[in-house]
């Protein structure tokens, strides 16, 4: 894995410079350290289909800025997310900034709006209105932007949702949320992780460039 990418800051999107690495099921182990199970499998076309409840994933690389581009889609009134900057906190639970990836339409998380709707900060900060999430069942193309403590989520082309984490809005936010009594939270470097809500869903082509 090469590390020695720059991140820079250009026309409000954080560009990465370098070649992806393509990530498949073997690049993941489940929470215990063990190779994925379950309902997890690895298909052709380079798809990542998570079939039933196969628990989450966790990857064996660990990052602080980076830049992940992915497609993915949910079965009707599913609900799943990828997250990152994942660590065990408290010694007890992974938790992460999540990326909600959910049906929007028919998830009652997704009906819900706000901070739990498709390319949120989950719990944290709500997306744009005008992202351009597909329905279940469709492709969506996701992208990832993480430089300098900057997130951007985008969707579909669209930058849905952003934030500085170094400014105090974001312990702001943090305070505010379901992470609030979580010491250690997001602490600037961590793992990613694919998510099990228990709905089938489907991620394909993740690109992964580390800074």
């Amino acid at each position: 894995m090469k590390r020695s990418l720059l991140g820079i800051l250009l026309c409000s999107t954080l560009v990465f410079a370098g070649e992806p690495t393509v990530l498949s099921l073997n690049d993941f182990t489940d929470t215990n350290g063990e190779a994925p199970a379950g309902g997890w499998t690895q298909e052709e076309g380079g798809i990542i289909h998570l079939r039933g409840k196969g628990g989450s994933l966790i990857s064996k690389v660990e990052c602080a800025g980076f830049e992940l581009e992915w497609e993915w889609k949910v079965s009707e009134k599913g609900n799943n997310g990828i997250k990152y900057w994942v660590t065990k906190v408290g010694g007890k639970e992974w938790l992460g900034i999540e990326y909600q990836m959910i049906d929007d339409n028919g998830h009652p998380d997704g009906l819900r709006g706000g901070s739990h709707t498709t390319a949120s900060i989950y719990d944290i900060k709500e997306p744009v209105k005008d992202k351009g999430a597909k329905p279940a069942g469709e492709w969506n193309k996701s992208k990832i932007l993480v430089d300098d403590g900057k997130i951007q989520h985008w969707l579909n082309g669209v930058l849905a949702c952003e934030a500085d984490t170094q400014k105090h809005e974001w312990t702001e936010w943090i305070a505010a949320s379901k992470f609030k009594n979580k010491e250690g939270f997001a602490p600037g470097k961590g793992r990613l992780m694919l998510t099990d809500h228990n709905d089938e869903t489907w991620f394909r082509n993740l690109r992964l460039k580390v800074r």
